[in-house]
C-alpha cells in the first residue's frame, strides 16, 4: 500500500517514516514540505539516512498519489487537504486537531471558522475501534487527551471529578525554536503553562462524556525538561468509594487484551520510542490516583495513528509497532 505523508518534516512525520520502515504492507512513497521541496529526507530527518532515499516534494492536495495519507500539519491546516484526498479515493488519518470535536466546539476553542467540516470517528483504539474499523477517514487524538482519557475511562462512569496534571517533553511543542522551548528556560525547571486554558481539555471532556461519565473535568499541563513523553497523573473523585482490589480489578478487565497497555508502574523511560501507554492505580477510597506514561511523539501522534491506519484496513493492529521502549 502506498503511503503519503503531508507534512513530512516535523517530529511527528518523521515518527511516521520511521515506524513505517518495519510495516509489513504500507511504504511511504510521498513525503511533503514546502519548506525543504527537493531536499533529501535525510537532511531533514538524519536518523533515517540509509532507511529512506526519498525527497521533500510538494504537490497540490489533487495530485498527491497514494493509496494512504497521513496529515501531519498543524492544526487548522489539515481542512484545507481533506476533502480533497477523499475525492481523490484515498483513505485518511489527521493528525491535527480539525476534525476531533464538534464544529462549533472546535471553532470556539480554535478561534477560527472550520471551512470543510464532516463529522469523523475520533480515533482512540481502545475505546473507539469498532468506529474506526473499515471508515475512510479518522481523526488522531491529542498527545495530552490520550494518556488521560486512558487512565480515567475504566472509572469514567463511577468518577465525580477527574482532575488531570499532566508532565510533557519539549518535542511536543514541535521542532520550530521558541522563548518556552529555549534550552536555559527549559533546563533544571518545571513549568505550567495554560493553566485552566489548554486546548485539549475540550477532547477529555468530549471522551468522558462518550464513556458516559458526568464527573467535572480539569486540567493542567507542565513542561519538564526531557524530550519526550508525558506523565499524566489522574486524580479521580469517586461517586463511591472503591478499595485497592477492586480498582485493580476494573482496570485489568477493562483493558484485558489489549496489546498497546500495560498495567505497570509509569516511566516515561518504560515507553520512549513505543506505542504502550502504561498506567498504575491507587485507591484511598474516596479518591483514586492514575497515573499514565506514553511517548507524546509515539502514542500520542505517529504511533497511534499507524494503529489506526492499521484498523481501518484490516492490518494486525501491532504492524509496524513492535518497537521495544529504548531504556535507559
Amino acid at each position: 500500500m502506498d503511503v503519503a505523508i503531508v507534512g513530512a518534516s516535523g517530529y511527528a512525520g518523521g515518527e511516521l517514516i520511521r515506524l513505517l520502515q518495519t510495516h509489513s504492507e504500507a511504504e511511504v512513497v510521498t513525503a511533503t514540505s514546502r519548506a525543504l521541496e527537493g531536499r533529501p529526507v535525510s537532511s531533514q530527518h538524519p536518523h533515517l539516512r540509509g532507511y529512506t532515499d526519498l525527497a521533500f516534494s510538494n504537490p497540490s492536495p489533487g495530485d498527491i498519489d497514494a493509496d494512504f495519507v497521513f496529515l501531519a500539519v498543524p492544526h487548522t491546516a489539515a481542512m484545507n487537504y481533506a476533502g480533497a484526498l477523499l475525492e481523490g479515493g484515498a483513505r485518511v488519518v489527521d493528525l491535527s486537531a480539525d476534525y476531533r470535536l464538534p464544529k462549533a466546539t472546535f471553532e470556539a476553542v480554535y478561534g477560527v471558522p472550520h471551512t470543510d467540516y464532516f463529522e469523523a470517528p475520533y480515533g482512540i483504539p481502545e475505546l473507539r475501534r469498532d468506529a474506526v474499523r473499515g471508515t475512510r477517514f479518522v481523526s488522531n487524538p491529542g498527545c495530552f487527551p490520550t494518556g488521560a482519557i486512558l487512565a480515567a475511562a475504566p472509572l469514567a462512569r463511577q468518577a465525580a471529578y477527574v482532575i488531570y496534571d499532566s508532565k510533557t517533553g519539549v518535542s511536543g511543542a514541535g521542532d520550530n525554536p521558541s522563548a518556552t522551548t529555549h534550552y536555559p528556560n527549559v533546563a533544571d525547571g518545571v513549568n505550567a503553562y495554560k493553566w485552566t486554558t489548554h486546548r485539549h481539555l475540550a477532547e477529555m471532556k468530549q471522551e468522558l462524556a462518550a464513556l458516559g461519565s458526568t464527573a467535572h473535568c480539569f486540567f493542567t499541563p507542565h513542561l519538564v525538561p526531557v524530550n519526550r513523553g508525558i506523565l499524566t497523573t489522574a486524580h479521580i473523585i469517586l461517586k463511591e468509594p472503591m478499595g485497592q482490589e477492586e480498582v485493580e480489578a476494573l482496570y485489568r478487565r477493562f483493558y484485558q487484551g489489549e496489546y498497546f497497555v500495560r498495567l505497570q508502574k509509569p516511566t516515561l523511560s518504560a515507553v520512549r520510542g513505543s506505542n504502550f501507554c502504561d498506567i498504575g492505580v491507587e485507591s484511598e477510597g474516596e479518591r483514586v490516583v492514575v497515573v499514565s506514561a506514553i511517548d507524546n511523539l509515539v502514542k500520542g501522534a505517529a504511533g497511534q495513528a499507524i494503529q489506526n491506519m492499521n484498523i481501518m484496513c484490516g492490518y494486525a493492529e501491532n504492524d509496524g509497532l513492535k518497537v521495544p521502549p529504548c531504556l535507559p
